[in-house]
């Protein structure tokens, strides 16, 4: 299993710079960030600092939207760190959340989503693409490479993913909500003639090391909020059963709304309705053992990375117990 560190593009950069320093040497493989240029600084000027105090690290965003910049400016952006710096970026890329609602825009449709890893893909590999009605191709891309990694939730994303995308992002540690959705994707690609062994399985959550359950608990209760962002569209389109997984709607009944201002944050106040048994099941706490445990299990169910949301107040010490103690018998 490959691991990942996902990272808020708060200020100072330098901060975001050097953790993501600490996780390459701790094991990681792979650095993330959010992608919302209003709640947070710009995260592909970061990037570039990323990669040059970095020597093997990938790293992207977790997860861009197709509705906050151009696509050709995506493209061009990922095109050109690439060039600097050998190849190391990838595309985490989703219908949009934050990025989109905070400045009074939807989640782009699915169909909008599928165009834009389209046409992303094929300009950053330096093939020819149509934007709009006109056909465009950026001329000085040499043996550019791109991966297209979709966050995905509900049956008709689950089943574009299998369809097109080149790695499926679960944003939840929950094993039962990881073994339907792999399930889906594996057998959309199957459908679709793709080999699902081809398709990247990556599991986003927060992770906490420790012994104070409930403290970790307050911590990472945000999570379950953030994610209930995306299980409330699903829920307006599916309804409360059916196709869904109850492990993925109940616990939103509660939920009454949400403020953007404290998006992934530890002391969220619109997380109140999260309930403890859903941060047990949606992120990793307790000691090592335990997070070694649910790895895992994760692993046999095919996941094949795990990317940690490091936003609490013991970073330093969770990367810490992550590459001395964790990540080395993942790996083994």
């Amino acid at each position: 299993m490959d691991f990942g560190l996902v990272l808020q593009a708060d200020p100072p950069a330098r901060e975001v710079v050097r953790l993501m320093k600490a996780a390459e040497d701790h094991g990681f493989g792979y650095g993330w960030t959010f992608d919302s240029c209003i709640l947070w600084q710009e995260p592909f000027v970061i990037y570039s600092q990323i990669l040059a105090a970095t020597s093997t690290l990938m790293v992207g965003p977790m997860v861009t939207s197709p509705g906050t910049r151009d696509w050709s400016v995506t493209a061009s952006s990922f095109a050109t760190l690439n060039d600097m710096f050998g190849n190391r970026m990838v595309c985490g890329i989703g219908r949009g959340d934050s990025a989109d609602r905070v400045i009074g825009k939807p989640p782009s449709t699915l169909a909008n989503l599928r165009e834009a890893m389209h046409v992303i893909k094929e300009l950053a590999e330096g093939r020819e693409a149509t934007l709009g009605e006109t056909a465009v191709r950026i001329p000085w891309v040499r043996d550019g490479r791109l991966e297209m990694w979709m966050a995905a939730y509900g049956p008709k994303a689950l089943k574009m993913v299998g369809e097109h995308a080149d790695g499926f992002i679960l944003q939840t540690a929950d094993p039962a909500i990881a073994r339907w959705t792999i399930g889906t994707v594996r057998e959309a690609a199957r459908a679709a003639g793709r080999d699902p062994g081809g398709i990247t399985i990556c599991v986003a959550a927060p992770a906490y090391v420790g012994e104070d359950l409930a403290h970790q608990r307050e911590q990472l209760r945000w999570f379950g909020g953030m994610v209930g962002n995306h299980v409330a569209d699903l829920v307006r389109r599916y309804g409360d059963s059916g196709s869904v997984p109850r492990e993925l709607t109940d616990y939103i009944a509660g939920r009454e709304g949400y403020d953007y201002s404290h998006h992934g944050r530890a002391g969220n106040p619109s997380t109140g309705f999260v309930p403890d048994e859903i941060v047990d099941r949606f992120c990793l706490l307790g000691p090592a053992a335990a997070h070694v445990q649910r790895l895992q299990e994760l692993a046999e169910l095919g996941v094949h990375q795990f990317a940690l949301y490091l936003m609490h107040d013991q970073r330093d010490q969770t990367l810490t117990a992550y590459g001395d103690q964790i990540i080395p018998k993942l790996t083994a």
